[in-house]
């Protein structure tokens, strides 16, 4: 009895869904166009008016196709774990310049729910389907407009538009930042600049695998670095209520091979920025200086290594000194050739501009940036340009030390003690050697040496580079000697013929 019944139930409910279909075959064949518009949207209307939800839509793309919808695209990132947990038919999409090479999102006239704060929304993947085939510059568009729509209780209208959808679109793009694949820049001649696809930068993927984690350097220092880049990234109200440009300046100062390059490499992968390098030898005058940071994008990291090396900005205050030459025994006719060359080679950027470049007017576009100037000689620098202000953070990368030691220990030889540690400890304070030279005498040059071997390797070094250093006292203290030996000679041979 009770299956007849479920079965009446059955039949009575697909005869009422084949009736609807065939009354929507016939509204769709028998009624104008512009009819059949009129009565969906006022019936739309009359549902809305005792529906208790309301919907917002946000279309794939704006105007005519021209531009992909960024709001769209960052819903599409924010529901993408959810759609992957939840929603039973997904689409997978390749997307470009990202660290996950697949994306899954809602297929259409799929659902997804979500809760913040304790309300419960729907989202809805939609598609609006061409009414007629044509031609189109955008495929993605060929198929029918695709759109999100999300529904709610319209007692929650005003927590959604003014709270929760602020809150969807920038966790979606903070995902995408998190997600996407960091680049390292370098700037193009600019004579490459025009033309078809010219470009003022040229880039790679930046995968170079420093962190913080292995980087040779205290860790109190390297926990006071990351809690300024923490801080200096979170900002972004700060910087406006001071009335400043969001950006920040670093310069790191050391002998070579001390981490100066490993440090960038470790706040990129910090932060979750690109790198722009800039060779400013191949920048000819301020004017292209200014186009290059035009060009320049923020959550970025600009560099420029050892500047004392890139311009004479030492000198730009003062006068050049005149070349003292013997031009009679010299050809004229290739002098003027050769100073023509040495002047369309030679850069025209000045101290001044390079300031402006820094912290002037132009510097402030963009915002979240970071400058860093490395050197390894930073006496030589004018002090206009490493001023608190421009250069806000001075970070001394110096030889290495035992705590330094104990990071690249564990990363070459994964060895966290060892009884030739103390050792190694004592002779790191009586001896300079960079945290590099460590690192060379700590890695394995065969499969048959282990971690006694690359130790006592390393103690062998700094034995050498002690007593060489010592060696190297002597000799500067005997020609020292040798010096006031003679100055107190010629002294005294003045105060003779007098």
């Amino acid at each position: 009895m009770m299956t007849m019944m479920m079965g009446e139930k059955w039949a009575q409910l697909g005869s009422v869904i084949g009736s609807i279909m065939f009354a929507w075959a016939m509204f769709n064949q028998y009624f104008p166009q512009q009819l059949r518009d009129f009565i969906l949207k006022y019936g739309q209307k009359f549902v809305g008016f005792l529906s208790p939800n309301i919907h917002i839509t946000f279309h794939e793309f704006s105007g005519e196709y021209f531009k992909r919808s960024e709001a769209y695209a960052a819903i599409q990132t924010y529901l993408s774990d959810k759609s992957s947990m939840k929603a039973k038919n997904l689409k997978a999409e390749v997307v470009k310049d990202s660290s996950q090479s697949v994306i899954l999102s809602m297929a259409e006239n799929e659902e997804v729910t979500d809760e913040f704060e304790g309300v419960k929304l729907l989202w809805a993947s939609m598609k609006h389907a061409p009414r007629t085939q044509s031609f189109s510059w955008y495929p993605e568009a060929a198929d029918g407009k695709r759109y999100y729509k999300l529904t709610f209780h319209k007692s929650k209208r005003e927590f959604v538009t003014r709270t929760y959808i602020h809150h969807v679109l920038q966790e979606g793009k903070e995902i995408t930042v998190r997600n996407r694949q960091r680049k390292l820049y370098t700037n193009n001649p600019s004579q490459n600049w025009h033309g078809y696809q010219a470009r003022k930068w040229s880039h790679v993927a930046f995968e170079h695998p420093s962190t913080f984690d292995t980087l040779a350097m205290e860790s109190k220092k390297k926990e006071e670095i990351k809690n300024d880049l923490t801080k200096f990234s979170q900002g972004k109200e700060y910087y406006k209520k001071i009335g400043k440009a969001w950006k920040r300046g670093y310069l790191l100062y050391g002998p070579p091979g001390t981490g100066k390059s490993s440090m960038i490499a470790a706040m990129a992968d910090f932060l979750k920025y690109d790198i722009y390098d800039l060779e400013l030898t191949t920048v000819k005058d301020n004017t292209e200086l200014r186009k290059l940071l035009i060009e320049t994008t923020s959550k970025s990291i600009i560099v420029i290594e050892d500047i004392d090396c890139s311009l004479d900005l030492t000198g730009q205050r003062k006068k050049k000194k005149k070349k003292v030459e013997e031009e009679e025994t010299k050809d004229p006719v290739s002098k003027m050739a050769k100073d023509e060359e040495e002047e369309s080679n030679s850069t025209k950027v000045t101290l001044s501009g390079l300031l402006n470049f820094i912290d002037g007017i132009w510097s402030a576009t963009g915002g979240e940036r970071l400058i860093i100037f490395t050197t390894n000689h930073v006496e030589k620098l004018d002090p206009a340009l490493i001023r608190r202000g421009r250069m806000d953070k001075h970070i001394e990368l110096s030889y290495c030390c035992f705590q330094a030691f104990k990071v690249l220990a564990k990363n070459f030889l994964d060895v966290d003690s060892h009884q030739l540690f103390e050792t190694i400890g004592h002779l790191l304070e009586e001896t300079n050697m960079t945290p590099a030279d460590v690192a060379e005498n700590l890695m394995p040059k065969s499969l048959t040496e282990d971690a006694d071997t690359c130790l006592k390797n390393l103690i062998e070094a700094l034995e050498t580079a002690k007593e060489e250093a010592r060696k190297k006292a002597e000799e500067d203290m005997r020609l020292k000697v040798e010096k006031e030996e003679k100055e107190k000679q010629q002294v005294a041979h003045e105060d003779v013929k007098r």
